[in-house]
């Protein structure tokens, strides 16, 4: 049954393709042997044929056809040609586009053709809207639709009733923009307009994530999506396929997010071109960031930036502030500051307040993690004043659209909302007025206390230091069964390693690959005098330079650390930083189960205290307590999500924190936490709650030990059915 509907689905997928390509190939064949304004009317239907499918190829038939008509003085033709460029700049999103539509308008009007009024009067209405001109946008929509109904034509009945409700989302009305986006589906199925109901579908889907109903947007979107890439429309493609990602990139499914992306990816470049990917490239980003891997986010934010700077440098501020969110991520503070400060430098030059306050914030972070907090504070006012330039922006917004809802009902309900919203600016400003001077509060206790913790922590060093004694003498008791379960924790760990060594083996070929693409270009902008472009282009070959470099010593590490691992422990101390060592057994976890179980997955969150340094421990051996803990979380949410299934969320955290002269690692989870009449059990030798063959029963007991003989001590604290937290405290 399922491969008779496979081969179905197919079939009616080439169906319409083949359709489409024979109405495209039948009207050229005609346009070889047209003359004068038959040959118009044909590059007229070419355009109108393509601009849904190849943008550039419509575009080319809309100006043959322009110069035709107008050569001809064939004013029909002219309107319609002038209606069809108003259009593709529309999907272009260029404002000149309503020129032609007014030029359209005017024949039209001229000629009396009502069908050709009520079309373009539809095609400004887009315009309206793009300006935020929501009253006017109405008004246009409200007079093409009484000219279609006089027509009776019912195809673009559908279609106003689809724009309406597209202007009632635009003012946040979604309850009302769903029921008119419901009435549009409904006439546009009835009378088998496939595009049409594709559209539909998709703003149904909109509405419903916008009133937070997951699953009711997600199954609109897979059934537009079906149905759009049946008729192999790419506009639709590109919107829809942004949109199922978005959703699974919320619910944490990274691997479904990026394949939707990758096709979003591939829609943009059959519309537009290679030189408009740049969308799906910020989305696969955002992916790779949620997911930690932040040198793939970087990869692809900078492809998306490249395409954009080649069509407007300005427009790349925004994607030049996510970078430096990543650098910052990765706590590389000064390539934070490069690129945040260019980012700034753009967003103040084309007043993008939004971008303003977001590389603001980020600067004032990397600054302060930096411990310059004059620079820190400077970039925080920065913040506090653009957060303020965006609420007014978006004030004024809805003060003019509520200005223009007054005019159409004259309600005094509309002055009570604008009275309302300024006392809400009010109070808000009042509010972070309020956060700055705790701010300032805060920076000046911090350096109270950085100076009162130096001189307790020298006292506490020396006492560090007469504890070492005593371990030694406690590791050569356990030294046998810590072997066995290093041995045993080294097994899961293989196929984790293997996965990290491949990933920084693959970042090293796809930088070299771009590095031949960045030469090719810097040869090119060289040969045309582009010498400050040649420069960038220069700069980002050596960033990637370093990146290879960088990633060829994290190969080298990871190999290291493999031996590292699996060698008989020394005993001896040596300043460890904490904070890498929990993240890398983290993630060589993570990767390990996942090559033993394809259908493993959870969430993982991170947060670690940067202030902790280097802390004096025997690496091996904390790190196999903080795998053991690690594995056993991951363990825990993967059997309660088998048990519920769909609605529940697995997910491990893993954070640390400086305390005084203490350090603590908590690994948390959401699992079913333990039994009140176990718990007691948990840390004695050879004890387990798991089946038998698939625990040791040591894990606990080992790492209760560890923890011991470091000087520290191990708690843990859970709730039945909400999950468990394990607390590693060592003396810092």
């Amino acid at each position: 049954m399922k491969k008779t509907f496979l081969i179905f689905s197919y079939w009616c997928f080439c169906s319409s393709l083949f359709a489409q390509k024979n109405k495209v190939d039948s009207l050229t064949a005609l346009l070889e042997s047209a003359k004068d304004t038959a040959k118009v009317n044909l590059l007229n239907e070419l355009t109108k044929s393509l601009w849904y499918y190849q943008l550039d190829s419509a575009n080319q038939y809309n100006l043959r056809a322009i110069d035709l008509a107008d050569s001809l003085a064939f004013k029909k033709g002219l309107a319609e040609a002038n209606r069809c460029r108003g259009v593709i700049l529309s999907f272009r999103k260029d404002s000149t586009g309503l020129r032609y539509l007014e030029k359209a308008l005017a024949i039209f009007e001229q000629l009396n053709d009502k069908r050709g009024i009520a079309a373009t009067l539809n095609n400004q209405n887009g315009f309206y809207i793009r300006q935020g001109k929501y009253a006017k946008a109405l008004d246009v929509a409200s007079e093409s639709l009484q000219l279609f109904e006089e027509l009776r034509d019912t195809e673009a009945i559908g279609s106003i009733t689809n724009q309406i409700g597209v202007i009632y989302n635009l003012q946040s009305d979604f309850a009302r923009a769903l029921d008119y986006f419901l009435k549009a589906l409904a006439i546009r199925r009835q009378i088998g307009d496939k595009p049409g109901t594709a559209f539909s579908l998709t703003r149904v889907g909109d509405m419903y994530a916008k009133l937070n109903e997951v699953p009711e947007a997600l199954n609109y979107y897979l059934e537009a999506y079906e149905l759009a890439n049946t008729i192999g429309r790419n506009q639709n493609l590109m919107d829809l396929t942004i949109s199922i990602g978005d959703i699974y990139l919320k619910q944490g499914k990274y691997g479904n997010a990026l394949n939707y992306y990758r096709k979003s990816l591939k829609a943009e470049e059959d519309f537009f071109g290679k030189d408009s990917m740049d969308n799906a490239y910020r989305h696969i980003g955002q992916v790779y960031f949620a997911m930690q891997e932040y040198d793939s986010a970087i990869f692809n934010f900078q492809k998306a930036r490249n395409i954009v700077y080649k069509k407007d440098a300005s427009e790349s501020a925004e994607i030049l502030q996510r970078i430096a969110e990543v650098y910052y991520k990765k706590g590389e503070y000064d390539k934070t500051l490069e690129y945040g400060i260019r980012s700034m430098e753009i967003a103040q030059k084309n007043k993008r307040y939004i971008t303003i306050k977001d590389a603001s914030f980020i600067l004032s972070q990397a600054y302060a993690a930096l411990k310059n907090y004059d620079k820190a504070y400077v970039y925080q006012l920065q913040y506090d004043q653009a957060k303020d330039s965006v609420l007014n922006q978006d004030l004024n917004m809805r003060l003019a659209s509520l200005q223009q809802s007054f005019e159409i009902k004259n309600g005094q309900t509309q002055i009570d909302l604008l009275n309302r919203d300024k006392q809400l600016k009010e109070s808000e400003l009042a509010r972070e007025k309020q956060q700055r001077i705790v701010f300032i509060i805060g920076i000046l206790l911090f350096l109270i206390l950085i100076i009162v913790l130096a001189g307790s922590n020298r006292q506490k060093q020396r006492t560090n230091r007469l504890l070492e004694n005593t371990l030694s003498n406690l590791k050569a008791t356990q030294s046998q069964l810590i072997q066995s379960e290093k041995m045993a924790s080294l097994g899961e760990l293989t196929a984790g390693i293997a996965h990290e060594i491949q990933n920084p083996l693959n970042f090293v070929n796809n930088f070299s690959d771009v590095n031949t693409e960045l030469i090719d270009e810097a040869k090119q902008e060289i040969d045309k005098g582009n010498t400050n472009e040649a420069k960038i282009i220069l700069d980002d070959l050596k960033e990637n330079e370093q990146k290879i470099n960088h990633h060829g010593k994290r190969a080298d590490a990871i190999v290291k650390n493999m031996l590292q691992h699996s060698r008989i422990s020394s005993g001896k101390k040596e300043p460890t930083d904490i904070n890498a060592l929990a993240d890398e057994y983290l993630r060589l976890s993570y990767h390990g189960l996942r090559a033993k179980d394809k259908s493993f997955n959870a969430g993982i969150k991170t947060d670690f205290d940067d202030t902790i340094g280097k802390v004096d421990v025997i690496p091996q051996d904390i790190g196999r307590v903080i795998l053991n803990l690690i594995n056993n979380a991951f363990y825990v949410v993967d059997e309660k999500k088998k048990q519920i299934g769909d609605g529940y969320e697995p997910t491990v955290s893993v954070s640390t924190k400086r305390s005084n002269d203490k350090v603590e690692i908590r690994v948390k989870d959401n699992g079913n936490g333990i039994p009140q009449k176990v718990l007691d059990k948990i840390f004695q030798p050879f004890f387990t709650t798991k089946p038998t063959g698939q625990g040791t029963g040591l894990g606990l007991s080992l790492s209760y030990d560890i923890v011991k003989a470091h000087g520290g001590e191990i708690k843990v604290n859970t709730k039945e059915n909400e999950g468990t937290k394990f607390t590693i405290i060592l003396p810092a």
